[in-house]
């Protein structure tokens, strides 16, 4: 059992693997799909069950975790994409889909993220619930403002209260009921995580495809561009988050990646292709910079350590 472990191939490259089975495989993107939604819950479910409930709460008393990297998120990145973006001349369609996308809240798999690399999963849960209970009110006002988009706050609010809400009472009765056992097989819940994350990434890239095949130039286009974006969020939240690197790294994490599916589902039949195009080139860099991030932390803590 151990020997297969190690045949097993760690988590940041596990993502990847299931971005590119999702492009290798459509039939099985298109399979998973409608997986989507529990994968989420899980993701959500698993982080709470394997987060400190007493550091939960001394992290949310840090401006950092309910001012700065909420405000940062859900104010400061989507107004200054927006702005960057009509300075550069991008087409309209464009400049409506990177906007969209950087106002949606931080991804729901970012603490599974952080944990998975070995980071501090408490700040990024809690900055991503504080972003969330934002998010019925910046995105519709952001959405409208750079893309003339009548969101319906309340249906954002709904969805996330369920999600949300949900997730947490079920952990906290979980918790409850079962604490001793669910530290006892907290490497199972790790495990749960990990496959509800590498589910979300295959069924992230159904339809992708075909429209790389179809759309090549707009592809490149939204895969470059959703690459830059999300490498300058990330490190704009690195150099904005005091703290040694896992923390700016985790800051980071936080700031780049976006639960653009939140945002998808809530605009509905007014998604234009290129939207759904740019939403879906979004998905690339979240499942791939986890490992680029893994190699600097091991660099760096390999550097620390030799005279």
């Amino acid at each position: 059992m151990a020997r297969f472990a190690r045949l097993v191939p760690r988590g940041p490259t596990l993502l990847i693997i299931g971005v590119l089975a999702g492009l290798a495989f459509p039939a099985l993107a298109d399979g998973v799909r409608p997986l989507m939604a529990a994968a989420i819950f899980v993701l959500v479910l698993g982080t709470f069950l394997q987060v400190d409930g007493a550091a939960f709460r001394r992290a949310l008393r840090r401006p950092l975790v309910w001012l700065l990297l909420p405000a940062l998120a859900m104010l400061v990145c989507p107004l200054a994409a927006g702005f960057a973006a009509r300075g550069a001349g991008f087409r309209p369609e464009l400049i409506v889909a990177l906007v969209l996308s950087v106002c949606a809240p931080p991804s729901s798999g970012t603490a599974a993220v952080a944990r998975m690399l070995g980071f501090d999963a408490t700040i990024p849960l809690a900055v991503t619930l504080l972003s969330m209970a934002l998010a019925p009110v910046t995105v519709p006002l952001i959405a409208a403002g750079f893309a003339g988009l009548a969101l319906d706050p309340l249906a954002l609010a709904t969805r996330l209260a369920l999600l949300v809400g949900g997730a947490g009472a079920l952990a906290l009765l979980l918790r409850r009921q079962a604490a001793a056992q669910l530290v006892r097989h907290s490497r199972i819940i790790d495990a749960v995580v990990l496959g509800s994350l590498l589910l979300f990434a295959i069924a992230a890239m159904a339809g992708v495809r075909a429209q790389i095949e179809t759309q090549p130039s707009d592809a490149a286009t939204c895969v470059g561009l959703a690459f830059a974006c999300n490498l300058a969020l990330q490190a704009l939240g690195a150099l904005l988050t005091p703290g040694n690197l896992a923390a700016r790294l985790t800051g980071g994490l936080v700031v780049g990646n976006r639960n653009v599916g939140l945002v998808w589902s809530a605009m509905g039949a007014a998604v234009s292709p290129m939207t759904a195009l740019f939403f879906a080139a979004t998905q690339f860099p979240i499942y791939m910079t986890p490992r680029l991030i893994e190699l600097l932390v091991r660099r760096a803590r390999k550097e620390k350590s030799s005279p």
